[in-house]
């Protein structure tokens, strides 16, 4: 898809006039729940993330089977910050110019800005869900770095119908009910005051534009897995690659090759998500993990067993394509699992049902059609998943970019965290039927 087709899907900046051009008004992308790098929604079928050189040429040398199991990559595009009339702060993208956007193609992720925020600066994210009305400020390290601007504020573009609830109380925010993911809050306060304190030098920014990949789903139920035994990439420094072993020696990541790195939950009986973030994943044990999956597919009602037959199916067959991938490593790359936490399967089961009902009692009716006793749903109401890698700024395989490492074979690693997903939902779809 041509990135200056999409521009005309998104909203406009007020501001938006940089070279006569409309630029697109990104907001939050209220269903992130894991990562660090905050994900903006473009449009309703595409969201932006800032751009890692080494993840742009990834998914511009995918190979073609591994593109039904990860995002379509859609272009670049330059993003900026811009002043509205009443002199607050958004970011509106525009289409990308070579001569004009920041580069980035040699600044590897480890040396991107990554700011730590003082327990004042998180306090100030948590009072946002406690008081939906303010304007949450940017964290106020810089205030020089933006001198177009009347108020060093942002205005979050942040909308739901449901109501989100976070489970964990170690996340730093509100545990209330709010209007949006409260890791995806996190994210983007983050993210803004990073690129708000080198802004004075650098203006415009590159993003990668992504497939939303939760666009299909009315109430996406989202698992993040961070997957295989591995994460640092070859390009580690000494000092993270052992801060990355510590991580996966004390998780599930050492013992089942995946750990969760952040989910939410449609619940049926309330009418709000639960989410967890990786905190919460971090810490658990073997047992731990097969109670948050338990959890992941459980609507507050009852268990979604309709799901493990199509969630396993796609497991296994990724399984069977990364097992083809020779040399290929996705240190630090996540899976995502998506299903509709309110489809209508159940519904039409029962319209079904009361169909046959009325026709049993109709002596007017024909007799093939009283006889008919159907009660099957059809297979378009069969539930809706997907399952997603994502984040490759640490991936490599022979031939890339002229990488000194060259592995051998599949990532195993990547092949035993699938393996046991899938033993687990295996195991879990006996005990439940």
């Amino acid at each position: 898809m041509c990135v200056c087709q999409t521009m005309e899907v998104g909203k406009y900046g007020k501001n938006a006039s940089r070279a006569g051009e409309r630029g697109v008004l990104l907001e939050p992308f209220i269903h992130q729940v894991g990562g660090h790098s905050s994900m903006m929604r473009y449009d309703d079928h595409t969201v932006c993330k800032p751009l890692i050189s080494r993840e742009q040429r990834f998914y511009e040398s995918l190979p073609p089977e591994m593109k039904e199991f990860t995002p379509e990559y859609k272009g670049v595009v330059s993003v900026c910050f811009e002043g509205d009339s009443d002199g607050y702060i958004n970011l509106v993208a525009y289409p990308y110019v070579e001569s004009e956007a920041l580069e980035q193609d040699d600044m590897p992720e480890r040396d991107q800005p990554r700011r730590k925020h003082s327990r004042r600066s998180l306090h100030r994210s948590s009072s946002v869900g406690e008081h939906k009305e303010e304007r949450p400020s940017l964290a106020n390290d810089n205030p020089e770095s933006i001198q177009e601007t009347k108020s060093p504020k942002v205005e979050l573009h942040i909308h739901s119908d449901v109501p989100f609830q976070m489970l964990d109380g170690n996340s730093g925010l509100s545990s209330e009910k709010i209007s949006y993911n409260p890791w995806s809050l996190r994210c983007h306060k983050q993210q803004l005051s990073r690129m708000r304190s080198e802004s004075k030098d650098r203006k415009l920014y590159k993003f990668l534009l992504l497939e939303n990949v939760v666009h299909h789903f009315r109430f996406p139920c989202v698992l993040d897995l961070k997957m295989g035994t591995r994460q640092h990439g070859d390009d580690a420094s000494e000092e993270k690659a052992a801060r990355q072993m510590k991580k996966c020696e004390q998780s599930t990541s050492a013992t089942l090759g995946v750990r969760v790195c952040g989910m939410q939950v449609y619940q049926l009986d309330t009418g709000h998500y639960l989410c967890r973030n990786k905190y919460y994943g971090r810490g658990l044990s073997i047992e731990g993990f097969r109670n948050a999956l338990y959890q992941y597919l459980h609507n507050g009602l009852e268990l979604r067993k309709d799901l493990f037959e199509p969630i396993l199916a796609k497991l296994r067959s990724l399984k069977a394509v990364l097992e083809r991938q020779a040399s290929y490593r996705f240190y630090s790359s996540s899976l995502l699992i998506i299903y509709d936490g309110k489809d209508n399967r159940a519904g039409m089961f029962m319209e079904r049902r009361a169909e046959m009902r009325l026709k049993r009692v109709d002596t007017s009716l024909p007799e093939s059609l009283q006889d008919d006793s159907s009660t099957e749903p059809s297979p378009s109401a069969l539930p809706k998943v997907d399952v997603r890698m994502i984040d490759f700024a640490h991936s490599t395989f022979k031939g890339f970019r002229d990488d000194p490492t060259v592995h051998d074979g599949p990532d195993m690693g990547y092949v035993f965290g699938l393996e046991s997903l899938i033993n687990i939902m295996e195991q879990m779809r006996e005990e439940n039927q």
